[in-house]
């Protein structure tokens, strides 16, 4: 039976003008919640359920490192953080991609996430030059993938198999996510990314608290607590391996050191998480939705550099650091000599 859709009320997120007029405009939604799942602050439908895409991957990485993962094959931040990217698939991304696969005696044929060219153009133009095709290794979720096949492996559950939805991996994932976001995992509902695992639609408020608890985990239980610690470590040990050249995630982790993770996805999606005492005593939680897709990017990185701003968050350096993403981005003419317009928060 087809299920009847309809379009959330989103409202005006971020607007772009040229000369004297507003050009184009990108709706939306936000929410941004606290570790106790305080609402703080919200525009637009922030209950209607909205898949997270590679936002989720710091949750889908927690059950091998609950579970004793790290300690088994000693991973590093570098290979924990790959593990929660969408990475651009540069020489080292792919070569902390391949040491993993030699310490878990697997291969590029377990992967299952398919191949696509290095999202970073210098290194796919370097492996065009030197005639050689795009491995699993080099897709931007094999990092993903390779933490699922770890877990199997731990476990000694079937490989073959670790995508399917009622396979252990993808239940402890699926579970772990509606726990960290505080819904019950029937309520979270499954729909399947382009890199064939599943994924997970919930309501904005649910994915930023989720953020909220991941880098402020005092009231989950152990080993829970420790997992979520680790990944927040890494993220914002390694920002490089999270992301790469010249991408928001990798961008404002530097701009800000130590201050919070930032972990976006396709369509439009992006979660932040802030640490505790950075906006206020507990940690916060951010998540967006721009509802036509945002496939420049443009929108949502401008709207997340809003928000921190508005919570204090955006140092002075690091909004020079990042003026070409937001909170207000220059619109030039294809020389890149004359600002034609410029991009500017609507809520």
């Amino acid at each position: 039976m087809d299920i009847p859709q309809r379009v959330p009320a989103y409202v005006p997120l971020f607007g772009v003008t040229r000369g004297p007029l507003v050009e184009s405009v990108h709706y939306g939604a936000f929410a941004v919640v606290d570790r106790q799942g305080h609402l703080l602050a919200a525009a637009g439908p922030i209950m209607v359920p909205v898949f997270m895409r590679s936002s989720a991957k710091p949750f889908q990485v927690m059950p091998l490192l609950e579970d004793g993962g790290a300690d088994r094959w000693a991973l590093t931040d570098e290979e924990i953080a790959v593990m929660a990217a969408s990475h651009s698939g540069t020489e080292r991304h792919v070569a902390v991609i391949q040491g993993l696969h030699q310490r878990l005696g697997l291969g590029p044929q377990y992967l299952q996430c398919g191949v696509h060219p290095p999202l970073h153009r210098d290194s796919a133009l370097a492996l065009r030059m030197a005639g050689q095709e795009p491995t699993p290794y080099h897709h931007n979720c094999s990092g993903k993938h390779t933490g699922m096949l770890a877990l199997a492996l731990l476990h000694g559950w079937p490989l073959e198999t670790y995508l399917d939805l009622e396979h252990p991996v993808q239940q402890r994932i699926r579970h772990t996510v509606a726990e960290m976001a505080g819904m019950s995992p029937e309520d979270v509902l499954i729909g399947i990314d382009g890199c064939s695992a599943p994924n997970f639609a919930l309501p904005l408020y649910h994915a930023a608290w989720a953020y909220a608890r991941l880098v402020d985990p005092q009231d989950l239980p152990e080993p829970r607590r420790g997992a979520a610690r680790r990944v927040v470590q890494a993220m914002m040990a390694q920002p490089f391996m999270v992301a790469g050249p010249e991408r928001f995630d990798t961008r404002v982790m530097e701009a800000l050191p130590g201050k919070l993770v930032a972990k976006g996805g396709a369509e439009g999606y992006q979660g932040i998480g802030l640490l505790p005492g950075v906006a206020g005593e507990q940690g916060i939680g951010i998540a967006i939705k721009i509802a036509d897709g945002d496939g420049r990017r443009r929108a949502a990185s401008a709207v997340a550099l809003e928000i921190l701003r508005r919570l204090g968050v955006l140092t002075e350096e690091a909004a020079q650091a990042l003026s070409d993403l937001g909170p207000q981005p220059p619109v030039r003419n294809i020389r890149g000599d004359v600002q034609v317009g410029q991009g500017k928060p609507l809520f």
